[in-house]
């Protein structure tokens, strides 16, 4: 028998998890793992490239109608013939004879046809890209759930719930705006290129001198960028400490009543939400200036076109047509720069999203499972052993110190002690919530250590003092899912626990649904719905975490007696200060400092005059004096 404590993992920085979501560098790496959850969805992948491409054809071929067949074959037919039409003016000339109309007509309605079709695939573009990228997104905020679920109660005593719960909200949500801004620079950079393609298989000379503008369009985005970074930054910064305040006021709002503190509450709301408003006044600027430089670079193109494209009509280097041509496609030339000054932003917070989601889902901290787990007894008697137990919640500090004592199969058995003094840890350690040292807690003879933490609960039930409700029906509440409760043992358990009188009153029985952590019913009635959940699962070992602390006399009456039969027989450890509860223990566990003061009976602890006759004693006066006020 070993009395080492068992090997911990390597101590971790928890504090990771509270960095605020700083912008960082472009990590292809990143985006490459990010893929693998879209790997399952490629086929809706390769369909929204095959359609990009196709919208991007459709989008360059309806202004080549435009401007080689109407304006260079119909209307200014004497023009360069040698010029390539991409095929549109046979096509044309097809589609009229066959139509028996006038070329000018069937042009109009090539033109609409491409255009149909440059709409239709866009938007199945869009569609197939969406539908990519949600389904790779819901697989990850899946398996990060499963991930944040499967953790330990000791990383969560570390990290505050709400810097988790963005891991699977504002983190997930970022990583859409990175993916879908992806296929926005995609489905605007292969209609560029498309058009560039045009542009120089009509007039090189023209394209290149067009293409000047494009260094001054990227070096105005590039000090859009920069300069806009940190406002952004500052704006979500801002906001998201409005909706922390916001949120933290709302949630104590009896408690800002009670003490007047709406003033106070609302100049600090006000100070926070000045300070957002400079920073977006701040981003409108910016944006103010640089949407009129990009419309500046966009005339400057055309006035390009007139005089470079001018000068080659005139000269008859061009057609008038294609000098049209270029008017047109000087908007795809001029769009992705754009597009790709809007999206940078986006990309770049985003990176630090999907870098916070990896270190989450890559997050290793687990407790020790044996290669080889034990099986508990079917028959389980309920034989528990704490045997020199020592813990410490983090190294260097100990809560418990060398706990030894037996409790006897179907014996009640209460624990008191000061606050502080190790009660409620000692029952998560119970409950496997945290690795313990070898052979230090026993359950039939078995060390807890060997075996798997989820057979363990499925043997113990616990009824804590803070009792969560779920969404879901009063049944759902009772049965948790579990398959082997039907439910007429939910409702022999409400009998039991004397729940099922007020369940009946409900609007809808056992089928009402509870509001958000089960407001619709009182304090007492939720406890004793957490007495009818432990007894639904009929579990060989009871614990009662200070299950009746906050449950008025009469209703603790009540439960007294069902406490007596459903303790009866089965292995009870009950956290308590009532009289009531102690008393009627086997045996009482005295705890201070983490360390076993006495063991007894209610009688044997008073006739040695030590901590407990202390304890009662103070207890009592206190109530002596509650019913003298009273």
């Amino acid at each position: 028998m070993s009395d080492a404590p068992a090997p911990r993992p390597a101590r971790r920085d928890h504090s990771v998890f509270d960095d605020e979501m700083e912008t960082r560098g472009f990590d292809f790496s990143l985006l490459i793992r990010l893929m693998s959850w879209m790997r399952p969805y490629r086929r809706i992948a390769f369909l929204a490239l095959v359609f990009v491409l196709l919208a991007a054809s459709a989008a360059v071929l309806a202004p080549v109608v435009v401007s080689r067949v109407v304006v260079d074959g119909i209307l200014l037919p004497a023009g360069n013939e040698g010029a390539p039409d991409f095929g549109q003016k046979a096509l044309n000339g097809w589609l009229s004879g066959f139509m028996a109309v006038h070329p000018l007509i069937s042009a109009c309605i090539l033109y609409g046809f491409w255009t149909l079709l440059w709409a239709l695939f866009g938007h199945g573009f869009r569609t197939m890209l969406a539908r990519t990228v949600l389904n790779g997104l819901r697989d990850l905020r899946r398996d990060l759930f499963a991930h944040l679920e499967n953790l330990p109660s000791s990383f969560y005593d570390r990290v505050a719930v709400g810097r988790v719960m963005t891991r699977l909200t504002n983190d997930v949500e970022t990583l859409f705006e990175l993916l879908a801004g992806f296929g926005v620079l995609l489905g605007e950079f292969v209609p560029f290129f498309a058009a560039v393609s045009v542009m120089l298989a009509l007039n090189p000379t023209l394209t290149f001198e067009l293409m000047l503008l494009l260094p001054v369009a990227a070096l105005a985005t590039w000090i859009f960028r920069r300069v806009s970074r940190q406002v952004y930054r500052g704006i979500r910064s801002s906001l998201s400490r409005l909706n922390e305040n916001l949120q933290e006021n709302l949630s104590g709002i009896e408690v800002v009543q009670l003490y007047g503190r709406e003033k106070i509450n609302y100049e600090r709301y006000t100070e926070i939400n000045e300070e957002n408003r400079e920073q977006e006044d701040l981003a409108v600027r910016i944006e103010s200036y640089y949407g009129p430089a990009m419309d500046s670079m966009a005339f400057l193109a055309m006035a390009a076109i007139v005089w470079f494209g001018g000068h080659h009509v005139l000269s008859g280097a061009a057609t008038l047509g294609s000098v049209i041509l270029f008017a047109q496609f000087a908007d795809m030339m001029f769009r992705p720069i754009v597009a790709m000054g809007e999206q940078w932003n986006v990309v770049f917070r985003a990176m630090a999203s999907c870098e916070r989601i990896f270190q989450a889902l890559d997050w290793k901290e687990a407790l020790q499972k044996p290669t080889e787990p034990k099986e508990l007894p079917a028959d389980l008697k309920g034989d528990v052993r704490f045997n020199r137990l020592t813990f410490g919640y983090t190294p260097g500090t100990t809560i418990l110190k060398d706990v030894t004592f037996d409790i006897a199969p179907g014996e009640r058995i209460a624990i008191v002690g000061p606050t502080g003094s190790g009660k409620t840890s000692l029952i998560r350690l119970l409950c496997r919530f945290y690795d313990v040292p070898a052979n230090s807690i026993m359950i039939d003879g078995v060390d807890i250590m060997d075996v798997d933490p989820s057979e363990i609960r499925k043997r113990i039930g616990v009824v804590l003092q803070d009792f969560h409700i779920f969404s879901g029906t009063v049944y759902d509440n009772i049965i948790l899912g579990n398959p082997k409760v039907t439910r007429e043992d939910a409702r022999r358990a409400a009998r039991l626990v004397h729940a099922d009188p007020f369940i009946r009153l409900l609007p809808q029985g056992y089928d009402t649904v509870l509001t958000e952590r089960g407001r619709n019913l009182s304090h007492g009635q939720r406890q004793l719905l957490a007495f009818a959940r432990v007894l639904a699962m009929d579990p060989e070992v009871l614990i009662l975490d200070e299950a009746t602390a906050s449950i008025d006399t009469e209703t603790e009456l009540i439960i007294q007696d069902a406490l007596a039969k459903v303790t009866e027989g089965r292995t009870s450890v009950i956290i308590a200060h009532r009289l009531q509860t102690i008393r009627e223990a086997n045996r009482i566990v005295v705890l201070t400092g983490g360390e076993v003061r006495e063991i007894g009976t209610h009688e044997e602890l008073m006739a040695q005059g030590g901590l407990y006759k202390t304890l009662y004693e103070l207890q009592v006066q206190d109530l002596g004096s509650s019913g003298a006020a009273s």
